[in-house]
Protein backbone atom coordinates (compact mmCIF):
# COMPACT_ATOMS: atom_id res chain seq x y z
CA UNK A 1 0.00 0.00 0.00
CA UNK A 2 1.24 3.77 -0.46
CA UNK A 3 2.87 5.36 2.34
CA UNK A 4 2.13 9.16 2.93
CA UNK A 5 4.82 11.64 2.00
CA UNK A 6 6.98 13.46 4.49
CA UNK A 7 6.85 10.53 7.01
CA UNK A 8 10.31 8.75 8.23
CA UNK A 9 8.10 6.36 10.07
CA UNK A 10 5.00 4.90 9.61
CA UNK A 11 3.14 1.67 11.24
CA UNK A 12 -0.32 1.29 11.13
CA UNK A 13 -2.46 -1.68 11.95
CA UNK A 14 0.85 -3.39 13.43
CA UNK A 15 0.41 -6.66 15.04
CA UNK A 16 3.72 -8.70 16.19
CA UNK A 17 3.85 -12.41 17.82
CA UNK A 18 7.03 -13.77 19.38
CA UNK A 19 7.60 -17.39 18.20
CA UNK A 20 6.81 -19.92 21.15
CA UNK A 21 3.91 -18.04 22.17
CA UNK A 22 0.46 -17.07 21.66
CA UNK A 23 0.12 -13.39 22.89
CA UNK A 24 0.36 -10.51 20.29
CA UNK A 25 3.18 -8.10 21.87
CA UNK A 26 1.69 -5.12 19.18
CA UNK A 27 -1.99 -5.34 18.54
CA UNK A 28 -3.09 -2.82 15.88
CA UNK A 29 -0.73 -0.13 16.74
CA UNK A 30 -0.46 2.83 14.70
CA UNK A 31 2.40 5.32 14.99
CA UNK A 32 3.91 7.94 12.83
CA UNK A 33 6.76 10.33 12.72
CA UNK A 34 7.48 13.41 10.92
CA UNK A 35 11.25 15.27 9.96
CA UNK A 36 12.57 16.70 12.58
CA UNK A 37 9.77 15.78 15.54
CA UNK A 38 10.47 13.98 18.48
CA UNK A 39 8.24 11.57 19.95
CA UNK A 40 8.04 10.15 23.57
CA UNK A 41 6.61 6.49 23.43
CA UNK A 42 6.29 5.60 26.82
CA UNK A 43 3.97 2.54 28.78
CA UNK A 44 4.68 -0.14 31.49
CA UNK A 45 6.52 -2.64 31.34
CA UNK A 46 5.85 -5.68 28.62
CA UNK A 47 3.82 -2.83 27.12
CA UNK A 48 5.86 -3.44 23.76
CA UNK A 49 7.77 -0.66 23.56
CA UNK A 50 11.46 -2.09 22.49
CA UNK A 51 9.16 -4.34 19.97
CA UNK A 52 8.31 -0.72 18.02
CA UNK A 53 11.88 -0.59 17.44
CA UNK A 54 12.78 -4.34 16.98
CA UNK A 55 10.18 -4.36 14.38
CA UNK A 56 10.09 -1.22 12.51
CA UNK A 57 14.51 -1.97 12.34
CA UNK A 58 13.34 -5.89 11.30
CA UNK A 59 15.22 -7.08 14.08
CA UNK A 60 12.59 -9.03 15.19
CA UNK A 61 13.70 -12.98 16.23
CA UNK A 62 13.00 -15.67 14.03
CA UNK A 63 9.95 -17.18 13.10
CA UNK A 64 8.33 -13.95 14.97
CA UNK A 65 4.82 -13.24 13.31
CA UNK A 66 4.65 -9.61 11.95
CA UNK A 67 1.75 -8.37 10.15
CA UNK A 68 0.08 -4.94 9.45
CA UNK A 69 2.42 -1.90 7.85
CA UNK A 70 5.94 -0.51 8.28
CA UNK A 71 7.37 2.03 6.24
CA UNK A 72 10.90 3.06 6.87
CA UNK A 73 11.91 6.13 4.90
CA UNK A 74 9.22 4.86 2.74
CA UNK A 75 10.68 1.36 2.15
CA UNK A 76 9.11 -2.26 4.01
CA UNK A 77 12.28 -3.32 5.75
CA UNK A 78 10.53 -6.49 5.39
CA UNK A 79 10.07 -6.82 1.87
CA UNK A 80 14.49 -6.48 1.33
CA UNK A 81 17.31 -8.43 1.14
CA UNK A 82 20.38 -8.42 3.55
CA UNK A 83 22.66 -5.90 1.95
CA UNK A 84 19.86 -3.53 0.92
CA UNK A 85 18.21 -4.28 4.93
CA UNK A 86 21.44 -3.16 5.91
CA UNK A 87 21.90 -0.04 3.82
CA UNK A 88 18.36 1.04 5.02
CA UNK A 89 18.71 0.70 8.24
CA UNK A 90 22.39 2.62 8.73
CA UNK A 91 21.31 5.81 6.42
CA UNK A 92 17.78 5.84 7.46
CA UNK A 93 17.53 5.09 11.20
CA UNK A 94 20.37 5.33 13.65
CA UNK A 95 19.58 3.15 16.74
CA UNK A 96 20.79 4.14 20.81
CA UNK A 97 20.72 1.30 23.17
CA UNK A 98 20.13 1.33 26.38
CA UNK A 99 23.69 -0.01 27.95
CA UNK A 100 26.13 1.16 25.64
CA UNK A 101 28.81 -1.24 27.07
CA UNK A 102 26.71 -4.23 26.28
CA UNK A 103 26.68 -3.03 22.14
CA UNK A 104 30.21 -1.79 21.94
CA UNK A 105 33.08 -4.24 21.23
CA UNK A 106 35.56 -4.55 23.90
CA UNK A 107 38.41 -5.60 22.04
CA UNK A 108 38.61 -2.71 19.76
CA UNK A 109 39.20 1.11 20.44
CA UNK A 110 36.66 3.83 19.67
CA UNK A 111 38.53 4.69 16.24
CA UNK A 112 37.91 1.92 15.22
CA UNK A 113 33.72 1.83 16.18
CA UNK A 114 33.27 5.05 13.68
CA UNK A 115 35.65 4.01 10.83
CA UNK A 116 34.34 0.93 10.57
CA UNK A 117 30.84 2.28 10.52
CA UNK A 118 31.79 4.48 7.97
CA UNK A 119 33.68 2.31 5.63
CA UNK A 120 30.87 0.14 5.62
CA UNK A 121 28.37 2.27 4.16
CA UNK A 122 30.81 4.67 2.74
CA UNK A 123 33.63 2.50 0.89
CA UNK A 124 34.53 5.03 -1.79
CA UNK A 125 35.70 7.39 1.17
CA UNK A 126 39.46 7.60 2.10
CA UNK A 127 40.79 6.90 5.15
CA UNK A 128 42.00 10.61 5.59
CA UNK A 129 38.28 11.35 5.13
CA UNK A 130 37.25 8.77 7.44
CA UNK A 131 39.50 9.73 10.04
CA UNK A 132 38.61 13.50 9.94
CA UNK A 133 34.74 13.05 10.21
CA UNK A 134 35.19 10.35 13.33
CA UNK A 135 37.23 13.38 15.05
CA UNK A 136 34.00 15.30 13.93
CA UNK A 137 31.93 13.33 15.51
CA UNK A 138 33.73 12.91 19.12
CA UNK A 139 33.80 16.77 19.09
CA UNK A 140 29.75 17.11 18.43
CA UNK A 141 28.88 14.34 21.23
CA UNK A 142 31.18 16.21 23.51
CA UNK A 143 34.42 13.49 23.66
CA UNK A 144 37.81 14.67 23.64
CA UNK A 145 38.94 13.99 20.12
CA UNK A 146 42.72 13.09 22.12
CA UNK A 147 40.36 9.94 23.39
CA UNK A 148 39.90 8.40 20.23
CA UNK A 149 42.50 5.33 20.81
CA UNK A 150 40.67 4.35 23.88
CA UNK A 151 38.89 1.15 24.55
CA UNK A 152 35.27 1.17 25.91
CA UNK A 153 36.15 -0.33 29.31
CA UNK A 154 38.50 3.07 29.51
CA UNK A 155 35.46 5.27 29.14
CA UNK A 156 32.67 6.11 31.78
CA UNK A 157 29.35 5.44 31.35
CA UNK A 158 28.53 8.74 30.07
CA UNK A 159 31.12 8.61 27.53
CA UNK A 160 29.96 5.40 26.30
CA UNK A 161 26.25 6.56 25.87
CA UNK A 162 27.95 10.01 24.00
CA UNK A 163 30.04 7.06 21.32
CA UNK A 164 26.53 5.58 20.52
CA UNK A 165 25.13 8.63 19.98
CA UNK A 166 28.28 9.27 17.40
CA UNK A 167 28.04 5.84 15.87
CA UNK A 168 24.19 6.14 15.53
CA UNK A 169 24.37 10.03 13.38
CA UNK A 170 27.46 9.04 11.66
CA UNK A 171 25.65 8.42 8.29
CA UNK A 172 23.01 11.49 9.27
CA UNK A 173 20.10 9.08 8.82
CA UNK A 174 16.52 11.16 9.36
CA UNK A 175 15.32 9.20 12.69
CA UNK A 176 17.24 8.07 15.82
CA UNK A 177 15.48 5.82 17.72
CA UNK A 178 16.72 5.83 21.18
CA UNK A 179 15.91 2.88 23.39
CA UNK A 180 15.94 3.70 27.10
CA UNK A 181 19.24 5.71 26.58
CA UNK A 182 20.01 7.12 29.81
CA UNK A 183 18.57 4.12 32.14
CA UNK A 184 21.85 3.52 33.45
CA UNK A 185 23.01 6.85 33.87
CA UNK A 186 22.81 8.93 36.79
CA UNK A 187 20.42 12.36 36.60
CA UNK A 188 23.37 14.97 35.78
CA UNK A 189 24.82 13.06 33.12
CA UNK A 190 21.46 11.51 32.03
CA UNK A 191 20.20 15.15 31.60
CA UNK A 192 23.80 16.33 29.51
CA UNK A 193 23.14 13.07 27.25
CA UNK A 194 19.58 14.55 26.53
CA UNK A 195 20.44 17.49 26.33
CA UNK A 196 23.22 16.76 23.70
CA UNK A 197 21.14 14.53 21.84
CA UNK A 198 18.15 16.61 21.56
CA UNK A 199 20.29 19.80 20.48
CA UNK A 200 21.95 17.25 17.58
CA UNK A 201 18.35 16.19 16.60
CA UNK A 202 17.39 20.02 15.63
CA UNK A 203 20.50 21.02 14.48
CA UNK A 204 20.47 18.15 11.50
CA UNK A 205 16.65 18.37 11.05
CA UNK A 206 16.53 14.62 12.57
CA UNK A 207 13.17 13.05 14.43
CA UNK A 208 13.60 11.51 17.64
CA UNK A 209 11.79 8.53 18.60
CA UNK A 210 13.01 8.41 22.64
CA UNK A 211 11.15 5.02 23.69
CA UNK A 212 11.23 5.74 27.96
CA UNK A 213 9.21 4.33 31.03
CA UNK A 214 10.07 7.90 32.58
CA UNK A 215 7.35 10.08 31.82
CA UNK A 216 9.15 13.13 33.51
CA UNK A 217 11.85 12.66 31.36
CA UNK A 218 10.44 11.90 27.97
CA UNK A 219 8.22 15.66 28.79
CA UNK A 220 10.99 17.34 29.45
CA UNK A 221 12.79 16.89 25.80
CA UNK A 222 9.79 15.28 23.85
CA UNK A 223 6.86 17.40 22.18
CA UNK A 224 4.73 14.36 21.57
CA UNK A 225 3.52 12.09 23.75
CA UNK A 226 2.80 8.24 22.55
CA UNK A 227 1.55 5.81 25.60
CA UNK A 228 1.45 2.43 24.85
CA UNK A 229 -0.38 -0.15 26.42
CA UNK A 230 -1.45 -4.14 25.71
CA UNK A 231 -0.17 -3.47 22.43
CA UNK A 232 -1.74 -0.53 21.25
CA UNK A 233 -1.44 3.42 21.67
CA UNK A 234 -3.98 4.61 23.46
CA UNK A 235 -3.14 8.13 23.59
CA UNK A 236 -1.21 10.42 21.43
CA UNK A 237 -0.65 13.81 21.25
CA UNK A 238 1.33 17.02 22.52
CA UNK A 239 2.90 16.06 25.96
CA UNK A 240 1.52 19.10 27.66
CA UNK A 241 -2.06 18.20 27.03
CA UNK A 242 -1.99 14.68 28.23
CA UNK A 243 0.25 15.66 31.27
CA UNK A 244 -2.89 17.93 32.60
CA UNK A 245 -5.65 15.94 30.55
CA UNK A 246 -4.85 12.13 30.43
CA UNK A 247 -8.04 10.58 28.52
CA UNK A 248 -6.71 6.71 28.96
CA UNK A 249 -6.64 4.56 32.40
CA UNK A 250 -3.30 3.87 31.97
CA UNK A 251 -1.80 7.59 31.21
CA UNK A 252 -3.68 8.47 34.67
CA UNK A 253 -1.89 5.89 36.38
CA UNK A 254 1.43 6.42 35.15
CA UNK A 255 1.44 10.66 35.65
CA UNK A 256 -0.15 9.38 39.46
CA UNK A 257 2.74 7.24 40.03
CA UNK A 258 5.50 9.85 38.57
CA UNK A 259 3.77 12.70 40.79
CA UNK A 260 3.97 10.38 43.81
CA UNK A 261 7.98 9.97 43.31
CA UNK A 262 8.33 13.99 43.10
CA UNK A 263 6.24 14.24 46.69
CA UNK A 264 9.01 13.35 49.07
CA UNK A 265 7.01 11.55 52.50
CA UNK A 266 9.98 11.33 55.34
CA UNK A 267 9.74 8.19 57.49
CA UNK A 268 10.99 7.74 60.40
CA UNK A 269 12.11 4.78 61.73
CA UNK A 270 13.42 3.44 65.02
CA UNK A 271 16.97 2.10 64.81
CA UNK A 272 18.40 -1.16 66.93
CA UNK A 273 21.95 -2.58 66.67
CA UNK A 274 24.49 -1.60 64.36
CA UNK A 275 25.11 -4.36 61.69
CA UNK A 276 27.83 -2.65 59.63
CA UNK A 277 30.32 -0.19 59.97
CA UNK A 278 32.73 1.70 57.34
CA UNK A 279 35.45 3.51 58.91
CA UNK A 280 38.03 5.17 56.66
CA UNK A 281 37.54 2.25 53.86
CA UNK A 282 39.75 3.35 50.84
CA UNK A 283 40.19 1.21 47.19
CA UNK A 284 43.10 2.86 44.84
CA UNK A 285 43.83 1.10 42.08
CA UNK A 286 47.22 2.01 40.15
CA UNK A 287 47.16 3.68 36.44
CA UNK A 288 50.51 4.48 35.42
CA UNK A 289 53.20 6.60 36.51
CA UNK A 290 57.07 5.15 37.50
CA UNK A 291 56.82 2.09 39.08
CA UNK A 292 58.65 3.91 42.68
CA UNK A 293 56.12 6.68 41.89
CA UNK A 294 52.96 5.06 40.57
CA UNK A 295 49.78 7.42 39.59
CA UNK A 296 46.47 6.21 41.57
CA UNK A 297 43.07 6.29 41.03
CA UNK A 298 41.40 7.13 44.19
CA UNK A 299 37.73 5.13 43.36
CA UNK A 300 36.82 5.05 47.16
CA UNK A 301 38.92 7.46 49.25
CA UNK A 302 37.84 7.39 53.00
CA UNK A 303 34.54 6.67 53.32
CA UNK A 304 33.07 6.10 56.92
CA UNK A 305 29.41 5.76 57.49
CA UNK A 306 27.17 2.93 59.68
CA UNK A 307 23.99 1.31 59.05
CA UNK A 308 21.64 0.08 61.37
CA UNK A 309 19.68 -2.95 61.31
CA UNK A 310 15.87 -1.85 60.03
CA UNK A 311 17.75 1.05 58.69
CA UNK A 312 18.04 2.51 54.84
CA UNK A 313 20.34 4.50 53.76
CA UNK A 314 20.85 6.02 49.98
CA UNK A 315 24.29 6.05 48.45
CA UNK A 316 23.72 8.37 45.21
CA UNK A 317 26.31 10.43 42.98
CA UNK A 318 27.46 10.92 39.41
CA UNK A 319 28.76 8.07 37.33
CA UNK A 320 32.46 7.70 38.33
CA UNK A 321 31.85 8.33 42.03
CA UNK A 322 32.93 5.01 43.33
CA UNK A 323 28.93 3.83 44.13
CA UNK A 324 29.63 0.70 42.36
CA UNK A 325 33.59 0.33 43.89
CA UNK A 326 31.90 1.22 47.12
CA UNK A 327 29.56 -2.38 46.28
CA UNK A 328 32.44 -4.81 45.32
CA UNK A 329 34.68 -3.44 48.66
CA UNK A 330 31.63 -4.74 50.98
CA UNK A 331 31.48 -8.11 48.94
CA UNK A 332 35.09 -8.63 49.25
CA UNK A 333 35.38 -8.77 45.27
CA UNK A 334 37.85 -5.88 44.90
CA UNK A 335 41.10 -5.09 46.45
CA UNK A 336 41.03 -2.72 49.29
CA UNK A 337 44.37 -0.70 50.10
CA UNK A 338 43.15 0.42 54.08
CA UNK A 339 39.96 0.69 56.26
CA UNK A 340 37.71 -1.29 57.94
CA UNK A 341 34.73 -2.66 57.79
CA UNK A 342 32.89 -4.47 60.42
CA UNK A 343 30.16 -6.62 59.31
CA UNK A 344 28.15 -8.39 62.80
CA UNK A 345 30.70 -7.27 64.91
CA UNK A 346 33.57 -9.12 63.32
CA UNK A 347 36.23 -7.53 60.94
CA UNK A 348 34.74 -8.62 57.71
CA UNK A 349 37.76 -8.16 55.54
CA UNK A 350 40.60 -10.10 57.83
CA UNK A 351 38.64 -13.49 57.25
CA UNK A 352 39.51 -15.88 55.43
CA UNK A 353 38.50 -19.49 54.13
CA UNK A 354 35.41 -21.05 56.21
CA UNK A 355 35.39 -17.67 58.67
CA UNK A 356 34.94 -15.59 55.16
CA UNK A 357 32.63 -17.87 53.83
CA UNK A 358 30.30 -18.06 57.05
CA UNK A 359 29.99 -14.53 57.43
CA UNK A 360 29.68 -13.47 53.64
CA UNK A 361 26.58 -14.87 53.32
CA UNK A 362 25.57 -12.02 55.78
CA UNK A 363 25.83 -9.29 53.20
CA UNK A 364 23.34 -10.05 49.93
CA UNK A 365 23.14 -7.84 46.62
CA UNK A 366 20.51 -7.47 44.23
CA UNK A 367 21.55 -6.00 41.12
CA UNK A 368 20.64 -3.30 38.20
CA UNK A 369 19.51 -6.23 35.67
CA UNK A 370 18.00 -9.17 37.02
CA UNK A 371 18.01 -10.79 33.77
CA UNK A 372 22.05 -10.53 33.27
CA UNK A 373 22.37 -12.21 37.09
CA UNK A 374 20.17 -14.85 36.47
CA UNK A 375 21.61 -18.47 35.38
CA UNK A 376 19.40 -18.29 31.90
CA UNK A 377 19.86 -22.39 31.84
CA UNK A 378 18.13 -22.52 35.71
CA UNK A 379 14.37 -22.35 36.08
CA UNK A 380 13.32 -20.20 38.77
CA UNK A 381 12.72 -22.81 41.97
CA UNK A 382 17.01 -23.43 41.02
CA UNK A 383 17.80 -20.24 40.88
CA UNK A 384 16.53 -19.81 44.25
CA UNK A 385 17.66 -22.42 45.91
CA UNK A 386 21.23 -22.52 44.27
CA UNK A 387 22.41 -20.17 47.35
CA UNK A 388 21.28 -22.66 50.09
CA UNK A 389 23.00 -25.70 48.14
CA UNK A 390 26.21 -23.72 48.03
CA UNK A 391 26.14 -22.73 51.44
CA UNK A 392 25.44 -26.51 52.71
CA UNK A 393 22.14 -25.21 54.23
CA UNK A 394 19.96 -27.44 54.08
CA UNK A 395 19.76 -30.96 51.49
CA UNK A 396 18.08 -30.41 47.87
CA UNK A 397 14.02 -31.39 49.05
CA UNK A 398 14.32 -28.86 51.33
CA UNK A 399 16.29 -25.87 49.58
CA UNK A 400 13.42 -26.74 46.71
CA UNK A 401 10.58 -26.12 49.71
CA UNK A 402 11.92 -23.40 51.19
CA UNK A 403 12.30 -21.94 47.44
CA UNK A 404 8.52 -22.38 47.20
CA UNK A 405 7.84 -20.30 50.55
CA UNK A 406 10.41 -17.47 49.09
CA UNK A 407 8.36 -16.73 46.17
CA UNK A 408 5.23 -16.61 48.25
CA UNK A 409 7.03 -13.94 50.33
CA UNK A 410 7.94 -12.03 47.09
CA UNK A 411 4.93 -11.49 46.08
CA UNK A 412 4.96 -14.39 43.35
CA UNK A 413 1.49 -16.50 43.84
CA UNK A 414 1.06 -19.09 42.99
CA UNK A 415 4.52 -20.33 43.06
CA UNK A 416 3.32 -23.39 41.42
CA UNK A 417 2.90 -21.08 38.51
CA UNK A 418 6.36 -19.56 38.52
CA UNK A 419 8.77 -22.20 40.14
CA UNK A 420 9.70 -24.06 36.61
CA UNK A 421 9.62 -21.07 34.26
CA UNK A 422 12.64 -19.98 32.69
CA UNK A 423 14.22 -16.33 33.34
CA UNK A 424 13.64 -15.15 29.51
CA UNK A 425 9.67 -15.82 30.47
CA UNK A 426 8.99 -13.40 33.14
CA UNK A 427 8.73 -9.77 32.76
CA UNK A 428 11.17 -7.65 34.47
CA UNK A 429 9.45 -6.50 37.94
CA UNK A 430 9.02 -10.55 38.43
CA UNK A 431 12.79 -10.96 37.10
CA UNK A 432 13.75 -8.66 40.02
CA UNK A 433 11.14 -10.28 42.18
CA UNK A 434 13.40 -13.64 42.05
CA UNK A 435 16.75 -12.21 42.30
CA UNK A 436 15.54 -10.49 45.40
CA UNK A 437 14.08 -14.08 47.01
CA UNK A 438 17.55 -15.27 45.79
CA UNK A 439 19.31 -12.62 47.69
CA UNK A 440 16.89 -13.17 50.75
CA UNK A 441 17.23 -17.08 50.92
CA UNK A 442 20.45 -16.85 53.44
CA UNK A 443 18.75 -15.03 55.83
CA UNK A 444 21.48 -11.79 55.13
CA UNK A 445 21.71 -8.88 57.75
CA UNK A 446 22.50 -6.18 54.95
CA UNK A 447 21.46 -6.44 52.11
CA UNK A 448 22.77 -3.93 48.92
CA UNK A 449 20.90 -2.49 46.12
CA UNK A 450 22.86 -1.44 43.28
CA UNK A 451 20.49 0.02 41.06
CA UNK A 452 17.73 -2.37 41.75
CA UNK A 453 14.88 -0.31 40.12
CA UNK A 454 15.97 1.51 37.60
CA UNK A 455 15.12 -0.42 34.39
CA UNK A 456 11.30 -0.55 36.20
CA UNK A 457 8.67 1.22 34.90
CA UNK A 458 7.55 3.94 37.87
CA UNK A 459 4.42 1.86 39.01
CA UNK A 460 6.93 -1.36 39.16
CA UNK A 461 9.15 0.43 41.07
CA UNK A 462 6.36 1.55 43.26
CA UNK A 463 5.64 -2.45 43.67
CA UNK A 464 9.50 -3.59 44.35
CA UNK A 465 10.05 -0.93 46.53
CA UNK A 466 7.20 -1.73 49.04
CA UNK A 467 8.03 -5.03 48.77
CA UNK A 468 11.58 -4.24 49.65
CA UNK A 469 9.99 -2.25 52.81
CA UNK A 470 7.89 -5.24 54.09
CA UNK A 471 11.19 -7.70 53.68
CA UNK A 472 13.00 -4.98 55.38
CA UNK A 473 9.96 -4.69 58.52
CA UNK A 474 9.95 -8.39 58.62
CA UNK A 475 13.47 -9.77 58.16
CA UNK A 476 15.04 -6.90 60.18
CA UNK A 477 17.77 -6.43 57.24
CA UNK A 478 20.18 -3.06 56.99
CA UNK A 479 19.52 -2.13 53.33
CA UNK A 480 22.48 -0.06 51.50
CA UNK A 481 20.92 1.43 48.43
CA UNK A 482 22.87 2.23 45.68
CA UNK A 483 20.75 4.49 43.12
CA UNK A 484 21.47 7.74 40.83
CA UNK A 485 18.08 8.74 41.14
CA UNK A 486 17.43 11.46 43.87
CA UNK A 487 13.99 10.74 43.98
CA UNK A 488 14.04 7.34 44.63
CA UNK A 489 16.11 7.47 47.48
CA UNK A 490 14.45 10.51 48.60
CA UNK A 491 11.24 8.31 49.07
CA UNK A 492 12.73 5.18 50.25
CA UNK A 493 15.78 6.16 52.34
CA UNK A 494 16.10 7.61 56.17
CA UNK A 495 19.77 8.83 55.26
CA UNK A 496 21.44 10.21 52.10
CA UNK A 497 24.95 9.37 51.45
CA UNK A 498 26.37 12.09 48.33
CA UNK A 499 29.77 10.57 46.69
CA UNK A 500 32.00 12.58 44.59
CA UNK A 501 35.09 11.07 43.52
CA UNK A 502 35.61 8.25 46.26
CA UNK A 503 34.83 10.69 49.48
CA UNK A 504 31.24 11.62 50.77
CA UNK A 505 30.86 15.07 50.57
CA UNK A 506 27.28 15.48 52.05
CA UNK A 507 24.90 13.52 54.15
CA UNK A 508 21.78 13.70 56.24
CA UNK A 509 17.75 13.40 55.81
CA UNK A 510 16.65 12.97 52.63
CA UNK A 511 14.55 16.22 53.23
CA UNK A 512 17.67 18.17 54.07
CA UNK A 513 19.52 16.91 51.17
CA UNK A 514 16.76 17.45 48.62
CA UNK A 515 15.74 21.17 49.96
CA UNK A 516 18.74 22.37 50.97
CA UNK A 517 21.56 21.38 49.46
CA UNK A 518 25.04 22.13 50.03
CA UNK A 519 28.03 20.31 48.01
CA UNK A 520 27.96 21.63 44.63
CA UNK A 521 27.63 18.29 42.70
CA UNK A 522 24.36 17.49 45.40
CA UNK A 523 23.01 21.20 43.83
CA UNK A 524 23.64 19.68 40.16
CA UNK A 525 21.85 16.37 40.95
CA UNK A 526 18.76 18.35 42.46
CA UNK A 527 18.64 20.95 39.43
CA UNK A 528 18.98 17.44 36.98
CA UNK A 529 16.05 16.09 38.19
CA UNK A 530 13.14 15.91 35.88
CA UNK A 531 9.95 16.74 36.79
CA UNK A 532 6.42 16.92 35.54
CA UNK A 533 5.71 20.23 37.40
Amino acid sequence: MPHSSGQVLELKHLRVQYPSTNKWILNGLDLTLSQGESVALVGPSGCGKSTVAKASLKLLPAQSICEGEIFLGGKDPRQLKEVKLRELRAKTAGLIFQDPMTRLNPLIKIEDHLLDTLQAHQPQTSYKKRKQKAEILLEKVGINPSRINAYPHELSGGMRQRLGIALAIALNPPLIIADEPTTSLDVAVADQIMHQLTNLCKEMGVALLLISHDLALAAKWCKRLAILDKGRIVEDGPCKKILSQPESQVGRIMIESARKKEIFIPESKELKSTVLEINNLRCWHKQGGQPWSPSWNKAVNGISFSLQAGETIGVVGKSGCGKSTLCRALLGLTPIRGGLVTLDNCDFLKLKGKSFQKKRKLIQMVFQDPLACLNPSMTVEDAIADPLLIHKICQKSQAKEKAMQLLQQVGLNPPEYFKNRMPKELSGGQQQRVAIARAIALMPKVLICDESVSMLDPEIQNEVLQLLKRLQKKLNIGILFITHDLQIAANFCQKIIVLDQGEIVEQGSPDTVLKEPKAHITKLLVQSLPRLS
